[in-house]
């Protein structure tokens, strides 16, 4: 039966049909299996190059016999926050066992990454203060910015010329730079090196969302920060547990006062359920394969170099600085065209589109995994190099 008021019914349908005109509705596709390489959709067996699961964690044995464990023991649900009866003995061991692996005096964990972005800029910075944020970030940090109230000076993209200009032109009691270590829609790095200097000559913080990094890249896993050396001289380091650890959530790494203050002021953390138990288990377990054994990284590297020859092969541009690669189309219709090509090929590679993506920049976009094989990586690129996707098609 239908409510009364149709109102907001009228207001949806008109927009649905607006979003369907430019080729800008969305939809959902449920998996009828885990995460992994391959992927059942429906009655179809696809090879997924769109999962962020970078480490083939989300199905690990191991993470799931802790989830399981702690499930057992801990139950479900937590049952309020964490400042009322939620806070578990497996949080605060997750907490430390972060802390250890970020090389950080404290970690404060949250519910998903949109969470920790929009909590931490507004519990730091507010009226009166100036938040300097890269072109590209990503849309958590865009509103976690927006949520502030501070000034947001936006400079373009990796432009550590820009953003010294701003900060020197921007009067603000507190100036806070927020930047993406890997940009997830293009899959290139920030310049952390100087965005650091930058900071340290100028008196500003510096906040880095590392979630598409953590797990992938440094020597531990431990992101860019960690490969570049900055760790100590960035003072807040997010990432999260979604991606290469292979289940929900995320965290902060920063200093034991930073990690007080948001208990206190980070209104996802104050006002939110705790993250269930097993999940932490089966994050601290994740955190401790990442960390001891380099292989799985190793095999992600491989894949990564080996399509990054494969695309230039094809005339495509392509680096190997992280697991993202974007093959861009420019209309909304030619990347879903390409997307669904793909798929009759075997591959689950999804468009992205706008607002997602700036206009004119729609694209595939491929995330390589430690547990695809060479064959799955070589069908892709047999796959476009078919459907004509190489230089001037």
């Amino acid at each position: 039966m239908k409510p009364a008021s149709h109102v907001a019914e009228g207001w949806a349908r008109e927009d649905l049909e607006a979003l369907s005109a430019k080729g800008l509705r969305r939809v959902l596709e449920p998996l009828d299996s885990p995460q992994g390489a391959e992927v059942r959709v429906g009655e179809e067996r696809l090879v997924n190059f769109s999962s962020n699961d970078y480490l083939g964690l989300a199905a690990s044995p191991a993470v799931r016999a802790a989830a399981a464990s702690a499930l057992e023991r801990y139950g479900v649900g937590t049952g309020a926050s964490r400042l009322v009866v939620g806070d578990m003995v497996p949080h605060q061991r997750l907490e430390a066992r972060l802390a250890r692996f970020e090389r950080a005096e404290a970690v404060r964990l949250f519910n998903s990454g949109y969470a920790a972005n929009t909590g931490i800029l507004p519990a730091l910075v507010g009226p009166g203060d100036a938040v300097f944020s890269d072109a590209l970030n990503h849309a958590s940090l865009v509103d976690g910015c927006r949520l502030s109230r501070a000034r947001v000076v936006v400079y373009p993209h990796a432009d550590v010329a820009a953003l010294t200009r701003a900060l020197d032109q921007t009067p603000a009691r507190r100036k806070l730079v927020v930047t993406d270590s890997v940009f997830s829609m293009d899959g290139d790095v920030a310049p952390l090196r100087e965005l650091v200097a930058a900071c340290e000559a100028h008196g500003a913080a510096l906040m880095v969302d590392e979630a598409h990094a953590t797990g992938v890249l440094g020597a531990r896993g431990a992101g860019l920060c960690e490969a570049l050396g900055v760790e100590a001289r960035v003072d807040l380091r997010m990432g999260t547990l979604s991606k290469a650890l292979g289940g929900l959530g995320a965290y902060v790494a920063t200093s034991r006062a930073v990690a007080d203050l948001l208990v206190s002021r980070a209104r996802p953390f104050v006002y939110s359920t705790a993250l269930p138990a097993a999940l932490c288990a089966a994050a601290e377990c994740a955190v401790d394969l990442v960390e001891h054994d380099p292989a799985p990284r190793e095999r992600l590297w491989g894949h990564i170099h080996r399509f990054t020859d494969g695309l230039r092969a094809l005339g495509l541009p392509a680096e190997p600085r992280s697991a993202i690669f974007p093959v861009i189309l420019g209309e909304p219709s030619r990347a879903l065209d390409a997307a669904r090509c793909l798929r009759e090929a075997g591959l689950l590679v999804k468009a992205i589109r706008p607002p997602t993506v700036p206009d004119g920049t729609s694209r595939l976009r491929f995330c390589l995994s430690a547990a695809h094989t060479t064959g799955h990586i070589d069908l892709a690129l047999e796959a476009l190099r078919r459907v004509g996707v190489s230089r001037g098609s």
